[in-house]
């Protein structure tokens, strides 16, 4: 069995020794998997927000269930595995396994059951004042009945297969995230039996029927368009006797099966490394079962059976109220109710990058940086294609972790591959709950004859970079993107990230020696400018670090402004503690997880922890030093965390034009600091606290700013012509 580490703890299983033992103490450290929990409560907060349009709080409370499935799948199940396997070494918080999993697993429990009441007693009243019914099949009219039972002799029951359980029919295997009926019947004959059918993913899950007297929209086109919606699994129970004829049906149940979906990849089993993953992703849905979610009016004989045949205890038994399985709320999302939604984004391009400019031209003339959503992804996929189509350009390198499906991406390098140049792309195929698109995507480049290479088995490649080289007038000439983003269109417009086009010659060598290394051997490569994981990158933060403290002790302020995902690395954790006790100022804006723990007299005095959840996914990684004064700037796709500074080839990039790195540290991080509309405060005892805009003020939104109050006139030459924010207070 392979155990995954426990948390905190480095590649061999120690822990570096930085500095005195007051560091060390476990009530300075925020157990990871309850930090990861707490994140998913403040999405749910943000569903209790009436600031948001009604769907997009029933959007937060489907990311909340989406989220916690992933915990389970993956946190959880890690946690099993190491119990199961009697390791009781505990992390930088004091709490081994099973303490983590017990304090983890009540709070997701008493998370969902609130999430789900929520969405009940307050969401679904709201939504129903707003024309969106989820009725209860019994609730249905005459005329509703007769046209759901038609859909369900068109639609549904040609995909149901009942599978019954008895000698001659042994228990079936259930699924990874399946919803299931379990069917108790009774047979004049036989006597009692037992059934199951597995709900079909490939349906929706909420089934439209027509409004009494009319369709499902009105005949007023201005008005806003009406919905009665019943759950599929209702609509299955009402029709049971269709598919068990001359039997009785006595009752069925609801339930819902949640395994263990980590794909560990093991060196000596990993040949071909596509194939071992795929094989992984098919073995996925095999995988040991986590949870089984059931609801309250399921009995107990019918528990038990399924806790026999899917070799549980009574702890993986989860007992919840309908619906089960809250990421599928998703669904509604899809309804034609604008006037319940955000309004649309309207990305910026910036005028060097509209169509018909060069944007080989505008990159030689200054190094651009985007921030996406606000400034369209577009720009980016136009980058490549223009490449692409360019008959100057000789080659194309890059890597992608998370492409989505129909990747103007993937289909730029495909064309650039059929007018003949050299294209090499490292493939991610390791990318969590994306591997089976990203094999597919290699399988498609592999055969149009474009050079896919993988990553390492022990070592994902989560760096987002581009490469471009060009033949021109002075010979060749190389153009890179470097961002904190997937190159995925459709995450892009609701992921925030920041993305940088250059031509600067160091940072152009160092991604040469990054590809040569992913897709051949090295050794030793020292990088000129960027810092690159594993290796290099954890260096160069905490010297970094340190040099702030001694700049802080040389009567210099030392000043330091974190922006990331996560913060979970006990040796940073550390640095940062001492910079505190140097008197170094410390923002550090962590939309997740955060095991430091902020506020702790010295100890962390002077550091201050905020968490923005909003409308847009805090994705951009920044890293800010004053270096004396003379301010730096790094941006890349790197969190603080082990498995990122040690696991994986991450890299961080500088903002070498002073403007650039200016906007930055002095407009985009103070804006993000004072925000009060989406930021939350991180307490000395791991609480949130939301944050609150000075009394007679109104919150301000650093999003809304980025995509309303701070966009420039269409027709400006100077990209990011902001208005300066005022700096934050200490």
């Amino acid at each position: 069995m392979t155990v995954k580490g426990v948390n905190g703890a480095h590649a061999n299983g120690s822990l570096a020794g930085d500095g005195p033992k007051k560091y060390r103490r476990a009530d300075l450290y925020t157990n990871r998997e309850i930090a990861l929990v707490d994140f998913s409560r403040r999405v749910f907060e943000e569903a209790q927000n009436p600031r948001h349009p009604l769907l997009e709080r029933v959007k937060f409370v489907a990311f909340v269930g989406s989220q916690l499935d992933e915990f389970l799948m993956v946190r959880v199940a890690g946690l099993y595995d190491q119990i199961e396997a009697q390791v009781t070494e505990a992390g930088p918080d004091g709490l081994p396994p099973r303490q983590q999993l017990e304090l983890a697993t009540q709070r997701v429990r008493a998370l969902l059951n609130e999430a789900r009441q929520y969405f009940e007693h307050e969401l679904l009243p709201q939504l129903a004042a707003s024309g969106i019914e989820i009725v209860p099949y019994a609730h249905l009219t005459r005329a509703q009945r007769e046209a759901a039972a038609e859909y369900f002799r068109n639609e549904i029951l040609p995909v149901l297969t009942p599978l019954g359980v008895d000698r001659s029919h042994p228990f079936p295997h259930i699924s990874n995230r399946s919803l299931n009926l379990a069917v108790t019947l009774r047979d004049p004959t036989a006597g009692e039996l037992f059934a199951r059918i597995k709900v079909p993913a490939t349906l929706p899950r909420l089934v439209q029927v027509p409004l009494p007297g009319r369709s499902a929209h009105r005949v007023d086109a201005t008005a806003p368009k009406r919905y009665t919606l019943i759950w599929l699994e209702e609509l299955i129970a009402a029709h049971l006797d269709l598919l068990f004829p001359g039997m009785l049906v006595v009752a069925s149940y609801p339930f819902r099966v949640l395994r263990d979906a980590d794909i560990e990849v093991q060196n000596d089993e990993a040949g071909d490394l596509l194939v071992t993953v795929e094989q992984g992703v098919r073995e996925r849905r095999f995988g040991s079962v986590v949870t089984v979610t059931v609801t309250p009016q399921m009995p107990q004989t019918v528990r038990e059976l399924l806790i026999d045949n899917l070799e549980i205890t009574g702890e993986h038994v989860w007992e919840m109220e309908n619906p089960l399985g809250l990421s599928d709320l998703f669904e509604l999302m899809d309804l034609d109710r604008p006037d319940l939604k955000d309004p649309p984004l309207v990305p910026r391009v910036p005028p060097e990058l509209r169509r018909g400019k060069d944007p080989f031209e505008a990159i030689r003339n200054g190094d651009l940086l985007l921030h996406h959503p606000y400034d369209a992804f577009s720009t980016v996929a136009d980058f490549i294609q223009t490449a692409a189509r360019d008959p100057q350009v000789f080659a194309i390198k890059q890597t992608l972790y998370r492409v989505g499906k129909n990747s103007p991406i993937v289909q730029a390098l495909l064309e650039a591959n059929a007018r003949g140049k050299q294209v090499a792309v490292l493939v991610e195929l390791k990318a969590r709950f994306d591997e089976e698109n990203n094999i597919e995507w290699a399988r498609t480049l592999e055969q149009a004859g474009i050079h896919v290479v993988y990553s390492q088995m022990d070592l994902k490649t989560h760096a987002k970079v581009a490469l471009v080289v060009r033949r021109e007038q002075n010979g060749l000439q190389r153009y890179a993107h470097l961002g904190t983003g997937n190159y995925n269109a459709s995450t892009a417009r609701t992921y925030e990230d920041y993305a940088l086009l250059t031509c600067r010659p160091d940072i152009c060598s160092d991604l040469t020696d990054l590809f040569n290394a992913l897709t051949a051997y090295s050794r030793g490569v020292v990088y000129r400018r960027l810092l690159v994981s594993p290796g290099p990158m954890r260096l160069g933060l905490l010297e970094r670090i340190e040099r702030e403290i001694e700049h802080q002790r040389a009567g210099k302020q030392g000043r330091l402004i974190f922006k990331t995902n996560a913060l979970v690395d006990p040796v940073i954790i550390r640095a940062l503690y001492r910079a505190s006790s140097a008197g170094v100022q410390i923002d550090l804006i962590v939309r997740g997880i955060c095991c430091l723990r902020p506020g702790i007299q010295d100890v962390s005095e002077n550091i201050r922890v905020v968490s923005l959840v909003g409308r847009f996914l805090e994705h951009s990684r920044i890293y800010y030093f004053g270096a004396g004064g003379a301010d730096e700037v790094w941006l890349g796709s790197a969190d603080l965390m082990p498995r990122n500074l040690d696991h994986r080839v991450e890299v961080l990039f500088p903002l070498e034009e002073p403007a650039l790195r200016s906007h930055i540290a002095h407009e985009i991080l103070p804006a993000y600091l004072q925000d009060t509309a989406n930021a939350r405060v991180l307490l000395p005892d791991g609480t949130y606290q939301r944050k609150r805009p000075p009394k007679g003020e109104p919150p301000f939104d650093v999003q809304r700013w980025f995509a309303q109050e701070n966009r420039p006139a269409p027709d400006t030459e100077a990209p990011f012509a902001l208005q300066a924010a005022a700096p934050p207070s200490a």
